[in-house]
This record gives structure tokens, C-alpha cells and sequence, in this order.
């Protein structure tokens, strides 16, 4: 029985309360999660009390936070203090971030002083820090422990770690000496020493790391887990990749918003009100608007021509959109290169020549058609071909060489990338596009 007709049969009330359990227990804790996100809110709670103790809490970490809290206010304190204390410190934090004041006075009182020291610790790093997104149940080792000992130790606390695939090896003041995976420990003799095949070169964040650091190292190294140290690089948490998984998702939908000229957003779409919004968009649409003033003044300047000539001003559009999208095919994929690592400060003449380059091959094949659309359309008249041909090339290299120079100016100007691919870029090639169109068009036509 797939999801939808198990939800189906629930919202029917056809299912037991005992083939409910039966079915449930066998799914992954994410379906079960994806179940009750698709019920209404008392449905929601119904179905969340008949879950087995076992597998609740993990349920409970992959429900959004409406859900979370609707739950929490109908439970008993005992049982909140079950739920929060089987939760992972990362997901607890998760949640407590999410959740007002009341909500979390209540789950604070019931979480172990130990627990709750942590779980403050993590809440006082920055909100784009390393130590933001660690967890601290993690397994260390010390260099003299012997393989066997080190087995009867994961087998004795692994079950309350978030991983047992990769520990890490620490001295009695706990600074981080290196690392050792389970296939390394599997594949090795039960009295070798940590010491003797452990990784000594193992790559580190510290807490105070920005998220996107950790990030490109994640992907560089091609790791399941890093750990995270303080100033004196001691061992204090480690982040999974479940968890970056989570910061590429929410940094990518942070640049797409602000290449779309939006600030960005804490929740997801359907959550945000219509106020909020009305409030990301208009800042941005407002500059956007107000830098128009400049292309209006660039075009009444050039009234008299216009009117001397009235076909130039069905070319405006044409010209300036295609600037637009050569500009923004530029922009992106330079920054998208800067995102993932593969383009660099010191790339910026490489680019430079590269879209160049890229600019000549686009605008001439592109003149070339447009040539002979304008020539077909408007009876042979070589001079129009000629100013509409040659502005739309010089247009193309323009855009492309500013679109992929501008974000690596803003990088070295400690400005989001991001925010360049729509109101600067726009306003730049805009603006450009029309000096350049009427520019020529005085040379040609003699105006």
C-alpha cells in the first residue's frame, strides 16, 4: 500500500488503530512524516500518539514546525521531555529556533541541565557559523585506545550518536589529533593502537567557520562528516551531511531570490504572507523603477532624432532585451562558477577575454540575422540595417563583458554576487544600450 492510499484511508477513518501501527512501523520515519504533513491539524496529533515510542521522535525532527508545535501544546510534560531528550542536540536546536518564547520555556524545563547547557552553547554561534549547524553526539577515541576497545565502545554509546561511520581521535585536553573510519577499524588487527591508523590529515572547521566554508570543503573532500574545533582546536562538535545538505538548499534558494531581485525570505512561500511578500519585492522594484529615470532621460534626449526618424524607436525594445539576456547568461554562470569554487578573484581578466570572446560569436550571428530581418521588413533601408546591426553587436559585448566582470567586482567589494545579476546589471546594460543605439544612429544618419 503506497502513501496517498494510506492517507486516503486515513482521512476515511477506515484504517484501525492497530493496522495503523502495523503500517507505520514499517515505513521510513521521513514517509511517516510526509503522512502527517498531508492530514489536518487534529488528524495530525491522533496519528502522532499511536506512533511507537521508537521511531516518534525521529518522526517528530523531519515534521515541519507548525506541525511541531501543534503537537507539543497537546502533549503531557513527561512526554515532551521524552520527545526532546531523543532528539539529536542539532534537531533540538532546529526546533527550539523555530518555536516562540512559551513554547521553548516549556521544552527547556524538561531537557537534562547538560543537555540544555549544550543546546544554549550552539544557540549562541552566529546564525551563518560552523558551530550553528554541529551536533555534539559524536564518537572521540584517544591514541592509545586498541581496536577492540574502541568496538566496545561504539557498541555502547553508538546507538545515541548521530554517527558511528567516522570517529575522531583526541588527546586528554581534547585537542582533535585526527581520524578513523568504521572500514578502517574493521579492516584492522584488535590490538593495534588508534595511533598506529588513524588519519592524522583530516580536514576541520572551526566554529566560528561561515557555513558556506564548510561547504566547499564538504564537497572538496567528498566527506560524510567534519569535525569542528574552537581557537585552541579542541574537539568540541562535528557536522553531518545531512545537515549540509540543508545549507546548500537554503543558500542556493537565497541566491536564486536575490537574482531575482528579492529579498530573501525565513520561510517557505505558501508559509509567507502576502504582506511579507509584497515587503521582499518592493524595495527592489522600487530601485528598479526609479533607476528607469536614467533610460528615460538617455531616450528624451534623443527626442529629436526620434521624431526625425520615428522607426528607431521600434528598436528600443529589441535592443535592450537582448542586452538584458546576454548580461543575465553572463552573470549567472559566473557566479554559479563562484559558488561552487571553480572561478576565482584572480580569474578576472580570463573572464574578461573568455566573454569577449563568447560576446563576438553571439553578436555576430546574431547581427547577421537580424541584418537580414530589417533589410526584408523595411524596404532596403541600408542605413537602418547598418545602425540596428551594429548597435545590437556592440550591445552583445557589452552585456556579456559586464555581466561577467560585475560579480567578481562585487566579491572584492565584499557584496553578495548575487544582488549584481538584477538591478545593477539591468540598470548598467539598460542604459549602455541606449547611448550606444543612439550614438550610432547620429553617426549614420547624420542627426
Amino acid at each position: 500500500m503506497d502513501k496517498e492510499e494510506i492517507i486516503e484511508l486515513i482521512r476515511e477513518g477506515s484504517l484501525s488503530i492497530s493496522k495503523l501501527k502495523i503500517f507505520l512501523s514499517d515505513m521510513n520515519t521521513v514517509d511517516i512524516a510526509e503522512i502527517l504533513g498531508e492530514l489536518d491539524g487534529d488528524k495530525i496529533i491522533q496519528m502522532f500518539r499511536i506512533l511507537p515510542k521508537a521511531i516518534a521522535s525521529d518522526v517528530f525532527s523531519y515534521i515541519d514546525t507548525d506541525h511541531q508545535q501543534a503537537i507539543i501544546e497537546t502533549l503531557t510534560d513527561s512526554e515532551v521531555g521524552d520527545i526532546i531528550n531523543t532528539l539529536f542536540v542539532d534537531d533540538a536546536v532546529d526546533f527550539i529556533e523555530e518555536m516562540p518564547a512559551s513554547v521553548v520555556k516549556r521544552v527547556l524545563q524538561h531537557v537534562p541541565f547538560a543537555k540544555r547547557k549544550i543546546i544554549n552553547q550552539i544557540l549562541q554561534y552566529p546564525d551563518d557559523s560552523a558551530g550553528s549547524i554541529m551536533t555534539t553526539e559524536y564518537i572521540d577515541l584517544r591514541e592509545d585506545t586498541k581496536v577492540k576497545e574502541a568496538f566496545d565502545t561504539i557498541r555502547t554509546i553508538g546507538l545515541n550518536k548521530e554517527t558511528i561511520y567516522n570517529c575522531y581521535v583526541i588527546r586528554k585536553d581534547r585537542l582533535l589529533v585526527g581520524g578513523v573510519s568504521a572500514k578502517t577499524l574493521m579492516l584492522s588487527k584488535p590490538q593495534d593502537k588508534i595511533a598506529s591508523i588513524m588519519d592524522a590529515d583530516i580536514a576541520f572547521a572551526y566554529t566560528t567557520d561561515d557555513r558556506e566554508i564548510v561547504v566547499d570543503l564538504f564537497k572538496k573532500y567528498n566527506l560524510l562528516a567534519m569535525p569542528v574545533v574552537d581557537k585552541e582546536q579542541r574537539l568540541v562538535g562535528i557536522i553531518t551531511v545531512d545537515d549540509i545538505v540543508d545549507v546548500i538548499v537554503e543558500e542556493s534558494t537565497e541566491d536564486i531570490e536575490k537574482m531575482a531581485a528579492i529579498v530573501p525570505s525565513d520561510e517557505t512561500y505558501l508559509k509567507t504572507t502576502i504582506f511579507q511578500h509584497a515587503r521582499n519585492r518592493f524595495l527592489w522594484m522600487l530601485i528598479l523603477m526609479l533607476s528607469a529615470t536614467i533610460t528615460g532621460t538617455i531616450i528624451s534626449s534623443f527626442e529629436k532624432g526620434l521624431m526625425a526618424i520615428p522607426i528607431l524607436m521600434a528598436f528600443i525594445p529589441m535592443l535592450m532585451n537582448t542586452g538584458g539576456i546576454a548580461g543575465s547568461q553572463s552573470s549567472t554562470l559566473i557566479i554559479r562558477g563562484m559558488a561552487v569554487g571553480e572561478i576565482d578573484l584572480k580569474d578576472i581578466l580570463i573572464i574578461l577575454w573568455k566573454e569577449l570572446r563568447v560576446a563576438v560569436l553571439c553578436g555576430l550571428g546574431l547581427g547577421l540575422v537580424n541584418f537580414i530581418r530589417v533589410l526584408i521588413m523595411n524596404n532596403n533601408d541600408w542605413k537602418l540595417c547598418l545602425t540596428i546591426t551594429v548597435s545590437l553587436f556592440c550591445t552583445i559585448c557589452m552585456a556579456k563583458t559586464v555581466g561577467g566582470v560585475l560579480p567578481i567586482f562585487a566579491k572584492r567589494l565584499k557584496i553578495d554576487p548575487a544582488i549584481m545579476s538584477a538591478p545593477l546589471l539591468t540598470t548598467i546594460v539598460d542604459a549602455v544600450s541606449l547611448i550606444i543605439y543612439f550614438s550610432f544612429a547620429k553617426l549614420i544618419f547624420g542627426l
